[in-house]
């Protein structure tokens, strides 16, 4: 009997050493698996974060390239407006770069064989401008003037020690300069330091001993890969900037990624070795009970694994930054999601293409992890989707699709997708089952209930439902609420609900007029909050609120503040061959008031922008009556010595805009700039 039990201990033993490692097995290939993914993540957001950040650096030198080429064409007769067409291209810069423009041999018959307008920018405040052509630096040989010629268009060029302009490693940007009779006679160049380049290694340094490389389209190094040691492995991730074709990398050691996880496995293997030195002693008598506590344990271990993958989901997929878009004037949103267990199904995403304003509410059935992670996978379709369609409709049947054809466990989302022309007001939208929302009417503080909504399916329900979409108009200051049926469900201890009507009077409430969307948020919940009287949440509650305003700055008499006038412009989604010329325009009509229309006192100037066939800005100031249209026109042709000082100003604004008019009105100052599109 004695060698039976022996012989079942034995077997008790081996059987829980196979389980114990099959178990740390699975999660630590698991675990492995989940902590490559969230690297994998990890690197590719932050790769993203520089490309973005390369390429808006990029597109912004090519912006003022082709501002540096139109002032260039527009004065190719007189190589003294050449240099200060650098120097202003230089300014509009906010980085230390240097600018060129050279002309094919002898243009300048009294300037010789070379001709090179170039500008550096060698302080903050300070640009450097001179000729730098000659035998010594014999331009015609570079890189980037020969491919100048090749192409109507920005051209980028492989790395090089420039020693004339910049005096430091760079890739330059040029476009050829033709002149009235269309023949290409000089290259516009502008140089981007390696020293830029290699401050992105900023974004990337998301683990120890990380290492990244940028290598240009013909493979050539711009930032050199460090040397790796050998026999380690790594993993690699690239990332394509779409402005320039250069591919930036990351490299990570796997040894760095696994670290918490390998020193996790030894400690688990110590502590599994020593839990069978202890199990050999009291199989006999806690076979049953040690097998149940090594159950609980596992359950425990799997709940919690579960919730902090989904808590880690939904905190990284919601976005936490309002005011979001602080470059947009026009747009105000207020979003929030307050789950009622540790973990909620409700998901709302908002982002802006191409000057539209993508946004949604969704509610998936059912709790849990499996809730969540159809969340993630629902704002993840609704992010790729958007990316390259604006149908709402077609938008809605691609989601759909997806949905059904992963959709395992059977669960469903209601979903309301909209699409707001920040240029226009029209709102574009297609409804999934989900809850109606309420547009507030500024214009005589009415409500829309939307009860003309087409309800259409939940997505996730039927594979071929055909989505019908709808469309309003939404005008300055309007204000579109959203929420989830956690709000209008919201129970008391008697169960009684929120409901529709009380909603729609909190909305109607004096007290909520005028309520930036944050505060009607907290207004909202609030009321909410009084209703149930401490009684336990039984849903999710998410609200979403976009107010559309018009875009419109207000600045004070000061010149300190026109930097705040470029941001402003930029938020305005201008074409990005008239936001350099029109911020010019503005920065030197702006200044003119300040200097001229306030002398001395305080005050301040409003700019208004409006779009229809043309682009038209609006300066008003309170100030002395001054007509800057009545100055005489600054004869350019005239050397410096010659001309009479001022009117260079409002000169440049009529040159970059095509229209310009001045009224007195209301005791104001009324200045209206309209450029043609």
């Amino acid at each position: 009997m004695a060698q039976k039990k022996n012989l079942s201990g034995i077997w008790i033993m081996v059987v829980a050493a196979i389980l114990l490692e099959a178990i740390s097995c699975v999660m630590y290939f698991t675990s492995r698996a989940a902590i490559k993914h969230e690297a994998e993540q990890l690197a590719k957001t932050e790769l993203r974060k520089a490309e973005l950040e390369i390429e808006n650096h990029t597109i912004e030198m090519e912006t003022a390239v082709k501002t540096l080429v139109m002032l260039s064409e527009k004065h190719i007769d007189y190589p003294d407006s050449i240099f200060s067409a650098t120097r202003l291209a230089v300014r509009t810069l906010n980085d230390y770069t240097s600018m060129a423009v050279a002309f094919v041999p002898n243009y300048y018959r009294k300037q010789g064989r070379w001709f090179e307008a170039c500008s550096s920018r060698i302080t903050e405040d300070s640009v450097y401008t001179r000729q730098i052509g000659s035998a010594e630096h014999d331009y015609f040989q570079a890189e980037w003037y020969q491919n100048g010629f090749l192409r109507d268009s920005c051209w980028w060029s492989e790395p090089y020690l420039d020693d004339s302009g910049s005096k430091t490693w760079v890739v330059s940007c040029s476009h050829p300069v033709r002149d009235r009779k269309g023949e290409i006679v000089a290259v516009v160049c502008c140089d981007l330091s390696l020293d830029y380049l290699q401050k992105v290694s900023e974004y990337l340094q998301i683990y120890p001993k990380s290492h990244y490389s940028i290598h240009s389209h013909d493979g050539l190094a711009i930032v050199p890969t460090p040397d790796t040691i050998p026999g380690a492995k790594y993993q690699i991730y690239n990332e394509e900037i779409d402005a320039t074709g250069w591919q930036i990398s990351i490299i990570i050691p796997e040894d760095v990624i696994f670290a918490d996880l390998n020193r996790m496995g030894l400690i688990i293997g110590i502590l599994m070795i020593i839990g069978l030195a202890v199990l050999a002693l009291m199989v006999w008598h806690s076979a049953i009970t040690t097998r149940k506590m090594i159950d609980f344990a596992e359950k425990n271990q799997r709940i919690e694994g579960e919730l902090e993958v989904a808590q880690t989901i939904q905190n990284a997929m919601l976005p936490k930054v309002f005011p979001p878009f602080t470059d947009r004037p026009d747009i105000n949103l207020y979003g929030m999601v307050d789950p009622a267990k540790e973990i909620g199904g409700d998901l709302y995403d908002f982002y802006i293409r191409h000057g539209k304003l993508f946004f949604c509410v969704g509610d998936v059935s059912g709790k849990g992890v499996p809730a969540a992670l159809v969340m993630a996978m629902t704002r993840s379709l609704f992010r790729s989707i958007t990316a390259h369609e604006e149908a709402p409709d077609l938008i809605m049947r691609k989601m759909n699709r997806a949905l059904v054809d992963q959709n395992a466990q059977n669960m469903f989302l209601t979903f309301f997708l909209g699409i707001l022309d920040c240029e226009t007001g029209r709102l574009d939208y297609c409804n999934a089952g989900h809850n109606a929302p309420v547009l507030i009417r500024r214009e005589g503080t009415k409500m829309e209930h939307f009860e003309d909504l087409i309800s259409n399916l939940p997505l996730g329900v039927e594979t071929d439902f055909v989505f019908k979409a709808q469309h309003t108009q939404m005008a300055y200051d309007d204000v579109l609420f959203l929420y989830t049926d956690g709000l209008t469900e919201a129970e008391k201890s008697d169960h009684e609900q929120y409901g529709e009507e009380r909603m729609y009077k909190a909305l109607e409430a004096d007290e909520a007029r005028d309520l930036s969307p944050r505060e009607l948020v907290a207004h909202m919940q609030h009321e909410v909050e009084q209703f149930v009287d401490g009684a336990p949440q039984s849903d999710d509650l998410t609200m979403l609120v976009v107010r559309y305003q018009k875009p419109s700055l207000f600045m004070r008499n000061d010149i300190q503040q026109i930097p705040t006038l470029a941001e402003w412009i930029e938020g305005l989604d201008l074409p990005t061959e008239l936001s350099m010329p029109i911020n010019l325009a503005l920065e030197e009509a702006v200044s003119n008031v300040m200097l001229y229309a306030y002398p001395g006192q305080h005050g301040q100037v409003l700019i208004e922008f409006s779009k229809e066939k043309s682009i038209i800005f609006t300066i008003t100031d309170s100030g002395i009556p001054f007509d800057p249209t009545q100055q005489r026109e600054a004869d350019t042709t005239l050397s410096l010595e010659e001309r009479q000082i001022g009117g260079l100003g409002i000169h440049l604004v009529r040159q970059l805009m095509d229209e310009i008019y001045y009224r007195r009105e209301d005791n104001k100052n009324v200045l209206t700039l309209i450029k043609h599109i």
